[in-house]
């Protein structure tokens, strides 16, 4: 006999009762044959129709308004555009990885839409189970009181080591999991720039002087104040954000730099920052936390000591892609307000290493020589900047 545990409180997890066999935790698989968006009176059903039941969380966010499920890992790869149908209520659906062993599905709304009732359906002589959620739409108000998660924790400070002459270089690879980043004949950034940062953190321990660590080592999404809090427990002294973007207008090649800066130095840097920011909102990560007013200063302070660092790192870094013959764009150096880039004590630049829009630079960005060239650069720019900036360190203690 089937079981329907009905849930009319969001943001609770779900442990469906199953026998021990069916094993639990192994990857469930979503079958789009058995899903669908129903419209109904007022709201609409989303139905999920699962190989097996896994624990899962539902939950609502504001600004925009968004419902988001996340399970313990789904496989959504049978799962393709379009194949749960439309509804007036719903702007789009997303899905991925969104950690180790969890996946996340977004779906974006086109106004406040409350969830009534969220179950799943176990029992099936095959195993499987559906999961089915109920929303009927709200005024403002009310969908913004029951909306979001409980406020992420303040990132802890970056442990205190004592310094053995390394230096510790926290690399970022962009994107991941539920957000692929660009996307040009089925090559996803997310994937060319993990591949760069794994073969980049090698050329690092290679070349001796480094210690490395990665914000994500495989396809998973990672928050923008995830990547802050990961680069600080690691101890890291700099922040290496790599991307590799496409323009949907006019024509873009070279390798970029880019640092922080409240007002961009151009419009297109603005737009890139916004559309890299947004990625999180996508993902279902809320964003609207805003530090008081004395957090702001001391940051402030902090970023004054950091902002000449972080300008000289982008020169040596520009200055060894021209020596390296690494292409580097009309604009070699924009500034923006990346959030990846806001750790007001870490030295941060964000490198787009190419345009995937250009089909020359993606055959470029998946060439392993000129991946080589170009890491070899990098290593070399951090070396001699680390060399200074210890030696102007020591200036500015006597």
């Amino acid at each position: 006999m089937k079981r329907f545990l009905a849930l009319l409180i969001t943001a609770v997890f779900c442990l469906p009762l199953v026998a021990v066999g069916q094993g639990l935790f192994a990857v469930a698989r979503l079958d789009p044959e058995r899903s669908a968006i129903t419209d109904r009176s007022g709201g609409f059903d989303l139905t999920l129709g699962l190989s097996q039941p896994v624990p899962y969380k539902v939950t609502t966010l504001d600004q925009p308004p968004r419902l988001v499920l996340d399970f313990r890992e789904v496989d959504f790869s049978a799962l393709q555009s379009g194949d749960l149908g439309t509804s007036p209520a719903v702007l789009a659906v997303r899905h991925g990885a969104i950690q180790a062993g969890w996946s996340r599905m977004v779906v974006d709304l086109a106004g406040p839409y409350a969830v009534e009732a969220a179950g799943m359906e176990t029992g099936a002589d095959d195993g499987s189970a559906r999961i089915v959620v109920t929303l009927r739409e709200t005024d403002p108000t009310s969908f913004a009181v029951r909306a979001g998660p409980e406020p992420s924790p303040a990132p802890s400070p970056a442990p205190i080591q004592p310094d053995d002459g390394r230096l510790t270089v926290v690399i970022d690879p962009g994107h991941g999991g539920i957000d692929p980043g660009a996307v040009r004949d089925d090559v996803y950034e997310a994937d060319l720039v993990l591949q760069f940062a794994l073969e980049l953190r090698e050329a690092l321990l290679r070349a001796g002087g480094f210690e490395v660590a990665l914000t994500r080592t495989g396809d998973t999404f990672v928050s923008l104040e995830s990547r802050i809090d990961i680069a600080r427990q690691a101890g890291g002294e700099v922040i290496l954000s790599l991307h590799a973007d496409a323009v949907s207008e006019g024509i873009a090649r070279g390798a970029q730099i880019y640092t922080l800066a409240e007002e961009a130095s151009s419009a297109a840097s603005a737009m890139l920052a916004e559309r890299h920011d947004r990625a999180d909102l996508l993902a279902g990560v809320d964003l609207s936390g805003q530090g008081d007013e004395v957090a702001r200063v001391l940051m402030s302070i902090a970023r004054t000591e950091t902002a000449p660092r972080t300008e000289a790192l982008a020169a040596a870094l520009l200055e060894s892609f021209r020596t390296a013959g690494v292409r580097l764009h009309k604009r070699p150096h924009e500034q923006a307000a990346f959030s990846v880039l806001k750790a007001p004590d870490i030295p941060s630049v964000l490198i787009e290493l190419g345009f995937m829009s250009s089909p020359q630079e993606l055959e470029k960005l998946q060439d392993p020589e000129w991946r080589g060239r170009a890491q070899a650069a990098i290593v070399d720019a951090l070396g001699r900047w680390d060399a200074e900036d210890r030696a102007r360190e020591k200036l500015r203690r006597k």
